[in-house]
């Protein structure tokens, strides 16, 4: 599924950058990789840091193998993709021969303002929360069908109030209450527009780099892998790679 222009409904110039060569990371060899035990009590799948970019990598920060997703929270293949593979990623993290890292590629602003509320609690709980988001993407898509006037209202507010505007069209802010964010937390967040600029500017070195086209999209290794767009098909990728 294709980026959408809408982003500049958050004031931000998002134009998709000439097409660009695919960065060149160690290249799986196809050998297995050596399980690593992650520190004492602790799990690889609940190590999380935050990288430069404004990103969360789950798992083993040294992994032989780095899984990056490009998803959107708009997009019902990523939706799939959530339910399927989420467990099952874990599983592998866990091993810590490979670490995850979902980067949100914004497509429409519905996913902008569902990106600013998943990271609202943090790190530790932004996986979680992305699971839940995807998991009521059906039930969001039914609030805000029928409700064009109420956008058309949103786009008259200033940039910063946009975010917020949108959540509460869509239940995003009752919904992420209900998951331990409260209402001014979310708030804060979703009226946080150098975060809103950092995603954007995300999606254009994305598609500048990788040439992401559509979402889901995977690299590994920081090559992007062609011709997948679900977990079917990515992990038979990942077994040749070693896992």
């Amino acid at each position: 599924m294709k980026a959408l222009s809408g982003i500049a409904l958050i004031a931000l110039s998002l134009t998709l950058a000439a097409c660009g060569k695919n960065e060149e990371g160690a290249k799986p060899t196809g050998e297995p990789i050596a399980a690593v035990a992650a520190p004492a009590g602790t799990s690889w799948s609940e190590t999380i840091d935050e990288t430069p970019e404004g990103y969360f990598v789950m798992g083993n920060p040294n992994a032989k193998l780095k899984l990056v997703e490009y998803g959107s929270y708009t997009c019902s293949h990523c939706k799939d993709f959530s339910a399927e593979a989420s467990e099952e990623i874990k599983k592998i993290v866990d091993t810590g021969k490979m670490s995850f890292e979902f980067r949100t590629f914004l497509r429409d602003p519905i996913d902008l303002t569902t990106a600013l509320l998943a990271r609202c609690g943090g790190k530790d709980v932004y996986y979680p929360l992305s699971e839940q988001f995807f998991a009521n993407q059906s039930a969001m898509f039914e609030k805000v069908q029928g409700q064009e006037a109420a956008f058309k209202t949103v786009e008259q507010l200033p940039p910063a109030q946009r975010p917020a505007a949108i959540a509460q069209v869509a239940g995003l802010i009752e919904y992420a209450q209900q998951r331990g964010v409260s209402a001014d937390q979310a708030k804060q967040c979703l009226a946080d527009t150098k975060m809103a600029e950092k995603l954007a500017k995300g999606v254009e070195a994305a598609t500048s780099q990788y040439q992401i086209q559509g979402t889901p999209s995977f690299l590994i290794n920081g090559v992007l892998v062609d011709n997948v767009a679900n977990w079917a098909s990515l992990q038979p990728k990942l077994k040749d790679a070693g896992i």
